[in-house]
């Protein structure tokens, strides 16, 4: 056990480290410049990959990924950003507040996460955004639960950033996250990051787990969503991520939501985002 902690500690603090040298190097060379060099959306691919091979972390993939499609999926951890991440150039959105931690958020910023105010007028810009960079070809992941769950549930998707993908040519790809500990087909315990739980905490308790494995769920697209309705939208995204994950049927009755974006949880602030992306 100690061994293994101590082991995982060091790699991911060494892997940190290489993040930020890619990071400073990035800004120092190309500044804040809207489009990236070339080669970063495959370094931070390889950042996100190589992250969850420094904490034991094993990826189980079902099917693929859609070009031209939102992403649209469950939250459980932080570790949802970097497990995603490394299947593909896919970028994320996040709350501005994590634009403002210490190295997290400048590393974020670099690898072109894009950022909202909760509760801010800026919708139709965030849109814009997230469709250009759709239209570039690069996939975006969105986590419209505005929090985090302990992956036995998901809680309803708040439907107003879902109208970035209805555009002609865009869609909507749900996506189904999940963990467990080793072939245990019940949702992993140690994995969520929920509640009063700290950062510190949760990652403690990843270097010291024997064997977590993350499934990710590719579901087919949802398209032809011009004129739908962006509420029975999110319905829908979120129906087919509830039979993906095998979860009570009773979670579909659900009472109306409202067309907030990012409403934030009554217990706490999502901790979303806190990888590069």
């Amino acid at each position: 056990m100690i061994a293994r902690v101590t082991y995982r500690g060091l790699r991911v603090a060494e892997h940190l480290i290489t993040g930020a040298v890619i990071a400073a190097y990035v800004r120092a060379r190309y500044g804040r410049a809207e489009r990236p060099p070339a080669w970063l959306p495959a370094a931070v691919r390889w950042w996100h990959a190589r992250l969850c091979r420094a904490l034991g972390i094993e990826i189980e993939v079902r099917g693929r990924l859609a070009h031209g499609c939102l992403l649209v999926g469950n939250h459980i951890s932080w570790l949802d950003i970097p497990a995603i991440g490394a299947q593909d150039n896919i970028g994320f959105l996040s709350k501005s507040d994590v634009r403002h931690w210490p190295l997290i958020g400048w590393m974020a910023e670099i690898a072109g996460t894009r950022f909202i105010e909760r509760g801010g007028n800026q919708s139709s810009q965030v849109f814009d955004h997230l469709r250009s960079d759709l239209m570039r070809g690069r996939a975006v992941m969105i986590f419209p639960e505005g929090t985090t769950t302990d992956g036995d549930s998901v809680k309803r998707f708040h439907p107003r950033l879902l109208a970035a993908a209805q555009a002609p040519d865009l869609g909507i790809q749900p996506v189904a996250i999940s963990y467990h500990r080793g072939d245990d087909p019940a949702p992993d315990q140690d994995a969520p990051y929920v509640g009063e739980d700290s950062l510190a905490a949760n990652l403690w308790r990843l270097l010291r787990h024997p064997n977590l494995i993350a499934k990710i769920r590719f579901l087919p697209p949802i398209r032809d969503t011009q004129g739908e309705q962006r509420r029975a939208l999110a319905e829908r995204t979120r129906a087919a991520v509830l039979e993906a994950l095998d979860l009570p049927q009773y979670q579909r009755a659900k009472p109306p939501i409202t067309d907030e974006a990012l409403q934030p949880d009554a217990r706490r602030p999502a901790p979303s985002q806190v990888c590069v992306s």
